[in-house]
């Protein structure tokens, strides 16, 4: 699948960056146009594989290039008064071919958080193309400042997005990391899911055949219809072949190789479905689901997608399914990637907006006490303008 993938703010230029190192190491050879956007210069100097010409500065007239801190309005505010700057640089870089756009960012700052919902409304109104967007949002220790700030930017998207795919950095926790190290870690995870959806319908490699094949169409029927989506994974190592003179039976030996295969790739969808979820929630409220298996040829099985695709079809709200395999020489292990689209049920989101409404409270109640407090330096006999 061919996106048009802009970084947005520290998180999302990171985010992109890492995939940019990945698609470099595997070769996968797909093209991916890009931009990075931040209002941090330091920020967009220590990306190292996006190209300097696809890195844009916005807000110089009002932060100087030293960022907005966590004040997500004014990230919003800069990513207006820049847009036709972005805008002009996304044109320059052609759409013609793309599929969609997919813009990364962190809910929780202030580039990202306020400059995405900006950028995708834009985006929405100006290209017939659907707009995606990968939101973090972050850990409950980060903050309340941060909740509310993610809360904000999420209704914001919602409202402008084909499809939501949130991670949650708050269970992607790892022991024994510092919150620093667990974040550099949630990236690699989440450039992991996004490298094989990125492959979804792109030209296999010489001498590849796969038995099913999802499409960007396909992709996109998953997504349609706005909402939240959370993306499962699951990986495996890539079994050698038997040699045939093992397993003096024929085909009744083949047979019972063929069934381990199928079990197996039914097993690996499984645990991506119910194992850890980019956003936990509860699969059975997804409207939608897609599958792609990819791995060496001999180890995928279309009778084990097919198994797959009717346990889902089963578990979910929804009726449909989609499945395919991507057959490839490049990897070692044999991974399931699964979209729950339009999930309903996401705890965390709910627990997201308590801690927004007790911050916006709090903040309110902070700013009467200062009013309160600075008005009693005063003389009660002076009488106000107004």
């Amino acid at each position: 699948m061919r996106f048009f993938m802009v970084g947005f703010g520290q998180a999302g230029g990171k985010i992109l960056d890492l995939f940019l190192e990945r698609e470099k190491k595997v070769g996968s050879g797909i093209e991916i146009k890009t931009l990075a956007i931040n209002s941090a210069r330091t920020d967009l100097m220590g990306l190292k594989y996006v190209p300097k010409e696809n890195r844009i500065l916005i807000g110089q007239t009002i932060v100087k290039g030293h960022g907005v801190g966590t004040d997500n309005k004014l990230g919003a505010k800069i990513a207006q008064e820049d847009m036709e700057t972005i805008l002009s640089e996304i044109d320059n870089r052609g759409t013609h071919e793309i599929d969609a756009f997919l813009i990364i960012a962190g809910l929780g700052g202030g580039t990202g958080s306020g400059g995405a919902p900006v950028l995708a409304k834009y985006l929405s109104e100006m290209y017939s193309e659907p707009v995606y967007a990968v939101g973090i949002l972050p850990a409950p220790e980060e903050g309340k400042l941060y909740s509310l700030n993610a809360a904000r930017s999420m209704i914001s998207l919602l409202k402008y997005v084909d499809n939501l795919i949130l991670i949650d950095n708050g269970a992607w926790k790892f022991e024994g990391l510092s919150l620093k190290e667990s974040f550099n870690r949630i990236n690699r995870e989440i450039v992991v899911r996004l490298a094989l959806l990125v492959r979804a319908g792109e030209p296999l490699e010489e001498g590849m055949v796969g038995e099913m094949v999802v499409d960007s169409s396909e992709v996109i029927n998953t997504f349609r219809g706005g909402g939240i989506s959370s993306i499962g994974y699951s990986t495996s190592i890539a079994e050698p072949e038997p040699k045939r003179k093992l397993f003096p039976f024929g085909k009744k030996k083949d047979r019972l190789m063929e069934d381990d295969k199928a079990i197996k790739i039914a097993t690996l969808v499984r645990r991506a479905t119910l194992g850890r979820l980019s956003v936990p929630c509860n699969p059975k409220s997804a409207e939608r689901a897609l599958v792609l298996v990819a791995g060496p040829p001999e180890q995928l099985d279309r009778k084990g997608l097919e198994k797959a695709k009717l346990w889902l079809e089963d578990l979910i709200a929804g009726v449909e399914v989609r499945a395919g395999d991507y057959p490839t020489r490049r990897t070692e292990h044999v991974a399931a990637l699964v979209i729950l689209a339009n999930v309903t049920e996401v705890p965390r989101v709910r627990e997201l907006q308590r801690l927004a409404a007790e911050a916006k409270e709090e903040a309110e109640d902070a700013e009467r006490m200062r009013i309160e407090k600075t008005l009693t330096l005063f003389d009660e006999d002076i009488e106000p303008l107004i």
